[in-house]
């Protein structure tokens, strides 16, 4: 295997670092369980290098992976859901298309017509979404304005219907708890900063469980290994 420079000067080989940040980023571990797990494997990782590994290539992740995403359809279902930062709440926006396709997310620290507006902005100029036919919202106000002002900026088209019915959106919620039983582990976030970073890894991960990428099924779970390892440049 090859030991590219973003791994440079690490002392555990890449695969080792991309195996605890995958596992981090998909399943409901916390630092010291995946520091027991390696020490079951005679790997000495201490928890705090662990997290270092996740807030450094979590990002990473998450950017290498966004070329390579499935188009999305054009029924649009976007809902924020609660994220403990430092013993306050923020707001994590998510979007998904009508099969349950991530289409884009945004940590903020407010919940208005400001941060709906900068999300759907963002979520528009992914590369992977389509313009939306339709834009499925709960009852929160901010989205009306937010979606108004953007057909002003005509960076939405006129003719895209928003309908804030709640029930429509039950599968977003749905997706929602996947978020939630990550997070409770860790028991929250210390910093915005580490927050954003964290869920980044996330994010990344559940599109590629979600069979998101282009030449990689759903269910193949050899398949997402190779992927992630040929986009850090780890490939055998």
């Amino acid at each position: 295997m090859s030991h590219p420079v973003l791994f440079k000067w690490k002392h555990f080989q890449p695969e080792i670092i991309l195996l605890n940040v995958r596992w981090y980023c998909r399943y409901a571990l916390s630092y010291r369980d995946l520091e027991e797990m390696m020490a079951e494997r005679g790997l000495s990782v201490d928890h705090s290098t662990i997290n270092r590994w996740v807030l450094q290539y979590g990002p990473e992740l998450e950017q290498r992976c966004r070329p390579h995403l499935r188009p999305t359809n054009d029924s649009w279902k976007v809902d924020e859901t609660y994220v403990n930062v430092k013993g306050a709440w923020t707001y994590l926006y998510r979007a998904v298309d009508s099969s349950g396709q991530t289409l884009d997310f945004m940590l903020s620290a407010k919940r208005d017509a400001k941060a709906a507006k900068r999300f759907l902005k963002k979520a528009l100029k992914a590369r992977h979404t389509s313009t939306p036919r339709v834009i499925n919202v709960d009852k929160n106000a901010a989205y009306p304005a937010a979606a108004d002002d953007l057909k002003t900026e005509r960076a939405l088209p006129e003719e895209i219907e928003l309908r804030p019915v709640k029930y429509l959106n039950n599968m977003i919620e749905q997706d929602h708890r996947r978020i939630k039983r990550l997070v409770k582990p860790g028991l929250g976030f210390g910093s915005f900063h580490t927050a954003r970073r964290t869920l980044k890894g996330y994010e990344a991960m559940a599109m590629i469980r979600k069979g998101q990428i282009q030449t990689v099924d759903r269910d193949d779970v050899t398949g997402q290994i190779a992927f992630i390892h040929k986009i850090f440049g780890i490939a055998a």
